[in-house]
């Protein structure tokens, strides 16, 4: 049983590596048993179908989310302070496996497939839903003002995110991920944050 996880797993860390690499077009099951120095029809003994291998990929990326859920849940932090953690949690990560970006700006591709389109709605939801509470949370005690749109609030945060991934990528990693994004995103909650001392109007 040992043996079957250990070699599930490298063949999802392979995938994700020919993903990046690549490209959704470019995966192909065929190319990640090169990289695996094994035969493609190893691969179907422990994924049916490229799209199973690439929803094992989708499960294994989204694990983390449980991770940072529970962090969240254990910290005492105010609002604005969970929702920095929130983002820093993914940038680092991402900082520490770049290769992982290349799923998160393919969920365009990726919800095209029948298979893969509600597993890839359900990561995206799950995110978006925490920052919205989290700006709730932020609105109720009068960190951020009454009247900003959650959910537009929510979608900037992670279009924030998203935008700073891809010019990561684009320009080879040559700049640090998590201070750009952390520095990008204390101006935007600055922007809606209420001075002490003053009261948000009801």
């Amino acid at each position: 049983m040992s043996k079957l996880l250990h070699t599930k797993e490298s063949l999802i860390l392979s995938t994700i590596e020919v993903f990046s690499e690549q490209g959704l077009q470019g995966l192909t099951t065929r190319e990640v048993a090169k990289r695996q120095g094994i035969s493609e029809s190893t691969i179907f003994k422990h994924y049916k179908s490229k799209n199973e291998l690439i929803l094992a990929v989708l499960e294994y990326f989204s694990q983390y989310d449980q991770a940072i859920s529970e962090s969240l849940s254990m910290k005492e932090f105010k609002p604005i302070e969970a929702i920095t953690y929130f983002v820093e949690a993914y940038v680092t990560y991402y900082e520490n496996y770049p290769e992982l970006t290349a799923i998160t700006l393919s969920y365009e591709g990726l919800m095209h497939e029948v298979e893969l389109c509600e597993v890839v709605k359900r990561i995206f939801d799950k995110r978006v839903n925490t920052i919205q509470s989290l700006v709730e949370d932020a609105k109720r005690q009068n960190e951020i003002s009454k009247d900003v749109d959650t959910e537009s609030l929510a979608d900037l945060i992670i279009g924030l995110e998203s935008i700073v991934v891809l010019r990561w990528r684009l320009y080879s990693y040559n700049f640090s991920l998590k201070e750009h994004t952390l520095t990008a995103l204390k101006m935007l909650l600055d922007a809606f944050k209420i001075n002490p001392g003053t009261s948000s109007p009801s």
